[in-house]
């Protein structure tokens, strides 16, 4: 699946958000990006949403657990999203940002192409890219036959062999439960994770799932289908989908200047980083709120939209409130 979005439904290149002062700029065009932008444009706010194109679930058949939109493909979920955040005024605009900055009580952001937006708030929902084991195939698998969560994609390889690719310990015993649930046919890859708790060995043997020794060199792949996994003493373990727990690395280099930096993950920063914010998606930064996968590791789709639509109403209320200030000091 080609993994760049489709053009925006009113052209950007024709007419550049250059120089433009609005309320709010959205820095990330998914779930969580057009969500928060429904919001303010509800709320007659001005915003632009700026999006480099490269949804981090693009290879992805289909967007599984959004009520009532279960199945639809990544990128026509984005398409119905553009549309309808364009019908409440907010202006897309194409392209990668490379800084940004504080221009007094505003947030200077520029686009790869030049384009300059001046904003009273910014919003980062630029997601995250997941980093994978160099284990050859496994990229090209990723997100068909490959996955990484049982709510998003395990109903799809129910009774099927799935193997769990062990590089976090912790985070293998966990997936392990998980696709039992989906699987009477689960087998663990020790791979580089060296030995589980004996209370983690217990509870496999209890739901008779099996632990292969051995490191994973490849993936086997035959007619465009995974159906093994050589381990590197020469032998194949059949299985018809593998799990893995790629870390999740934020996409915030752009936003440094402001005093941004990912820390490592609640969890553990074996599992990735996350850009902290508070209940509502306020960062540190004051003007600057974080919503979806940049924030956390639920990727699920649906938590991120509802992490957007909070951040774009709370952003709403604190607009207010300057608004409000900004009245009473005129009269």
């Amino acid at each position: 699946m080609d993994p760049t979005l489709p053009p925006a439904p009113s052209s950007t290149s024709a007419d550049p958000a250059s120089d433009v002062v609005v309320d709010v700029v959205i820095v990330g065009g998914g779930a969580a990006g057009l969500s928060a932008a429904t919001m303010l444009g509800r709320s007659r706010r001005s915003v632009v949403v700026i999006d480099g194109g490269e949804p981090r679930n693009a290879p992805a058949d289909g967007v599984h657990g959004f009520l009532s939109r279960d199945g639809i493909p990544p990128l026509e979920l984005l398409r119905l999203g553009r549309a309808e955040v364009s019908a409440y005024g907010v202006r897309l605009v194409d392209g990668r940002v490379t800084t940004a900055s504080r221009q007094g009580d505003s947030f200077s952001v520029t686009v790869d192409d030049g384009t300059v937006v001046v904003a009273r708030r910014l919003l980062i929902a630029t997601g995250t890219a997941d980093e994978l084991p160099a284990i050859p195939g496994l990229r090209e698998r990723f997100g068909r036959d490959a996955l990484h969560c049982p709510y998003c994609h395990g109903w799809e390889v129910q009774d099927q062999t799935i193997g769990i690719l062990a590089t976090n310990r912790d985070a293998a015993a966990h997936q392990a439960q998980l696709f039992r649930q989906l699987s009477d046919r689960v087998v663990v890859l020790r791979n580089t994770a060296g030995d589980f708790t004996p209370e983690q060995e217990a509870q496999f043997a209890a739901r008779g799932i099996k632990v292969v020794d051995g490191v994973v060199e490849r993936l086997v792949v035959a007619d465009d289908r995974l159906v093994g996994a050589r381990l590197d003493d020469g032998r194949t373990v059949p299985v018809d989908a593998l799990a893995v727990a790629p870390i999740a690395r934020v996409r915030v280099a752009p936003f440094a200047g402001l005093g941004l930096h990912p820390a490592p993950h609640p969890r553990g920063a074996e599992f990735g980083d996350a850009l902290p914010v508070d209940a509502m998606g306020a960062t540190a930064v004051p003007g600057v709120w974080a919503a979806g996968d940049v924030t956390n590791l639920r990727p699920q789709v649906l938590q991120a939209a509802a992490a957007g639509s909070m951040a774009g109403a709370m952003m709403n209320m604190e607009l207010v409130e300057d608004d409000v200030r900004r009245a009473l000091a005129e009269r």
